[in-house]
């Protein structure tokens, strides 16, 4: 019982960031499921699965808040898809123990690049409407992010969001909802992937439904916050958040001397709590 708790409580803090930041889901859920020793391919298919049911009631909040660009759902959903569908099959192929180190490592540089993006680039002022995402950028985007997703347990948005807020004068309100209500397509081509290649026995469905609970319950919530959160902030939390984390599974794996752990977490958490001062103090400036 104590874990079904800890595991809807992922789903809803996952949910909370993702809905509200526009990426995270599967990356802080699969960091999480991974450190409670469940194998890469288990853990990213019990978080694409939850995904399904989570990212429809996100998707459902966004369009609800006018938060998404149709016609850039449209152009994304075709290719990430098969990404993702492409990505599950070659996770699933790989054994959980060696791999586990390479898809933690993987989380980790998303997670650095979700923490530089938002310190150092993230502009709070975003004008237009439409996304005005040609098929052109939306195929290799869609299938880049899609096999991420997949391989990694979460890629979509750490992808795709900083990808579409590059361009100039776009709304970051559009761009968020416009990749979480796309992943919906993602997360249901990964979960057909990982059910073709790993079979419906091993997935431990209570896990997954304890994340879809906390996850539906964040959706609305999240949807709500992206008016009155920073996502500047957010992105520097969750960011620091899963560095943390996959750091800790990194050092384990090479059975790294106490020592070192501590004093590299305490680097980390340092360097981490100097971020969120320098882009709280950085965006009063902007504002004055």
């Amino acid at each position: 019982m104590r874990k079904l708790i800890i595991f809807a409580f992922i789903g809803f803090f996952a949910q909370l960031i993702d809905g509200s930041l526009g990426m995270a889901y599967g990356v802080t859920s699969s960091t999480l499921l991974l450190t409670f020793g469940i194998a890469p391919a288990v853990a990213s298919a019990s978080v694409h699965l939850a995904e399904v049911v989570t990212t429809a009631a996100s998707g459902a909040s966004h369009i609800k808040f006018g938060n998404v660009d149709k016609q850039a759902v449209f152009r994304l959903i075709i290719p990430g898809s098969i990404g993702a569908f492409i990505g599950a099959c070659f996770l699933s192929q790989l054994p959980g123990d060696v791999v586990k180190p390479y898809i933690a490592g993987f989380l980790l540089l998303l997670g650095l690049f979700v923490f530089f993006r938002f310190l150092f680039q993230y502009e709070v002022k975003r004008q237009n409407q439409t996304l005005h995402l040609s098929r052109k950028q939306a195929i290799p985007l869609g299938l880049i992010a899609g096999f991420a997703d997949a391989t990694g347990g979460g890629g979509w948005g750490p992808i795709a969001t900083p990808v579409l807020l590059s361009k100039k004068g776009i709304s970051a309100r559009k761009v968020i909802g416009t990749v979480d209500t796309s992943e919906f397509a993602i997360a249901l081509s990964a979960s057909i992937g990982f059910f073709i290649a790993l079979g419906w026995e091993e997935l431990n469905w209570t896990w997954v439904i304890a994340l879809m609970i906390g996850g539906i319950i964040a959706a609305p919530i999240a949807a709500w916050l992206v008016k009155v959160l920073p996502p500047y902030l957010l992105g520097v939390l969750v960011g620091g958040f899963i560095v943390l984390t996959n750091a800790r599974t990194i050092l384990l794996t090479f059975q790294t001397p106490d020592i070192w752990i501590y004093l590299i977490y305490v680097v980390i958490f340092v360097l981490w709590i100097s971020g969120i001062i320098f882009v709280i103090r950085k965006n009063k400036k902007n504002k004055n």
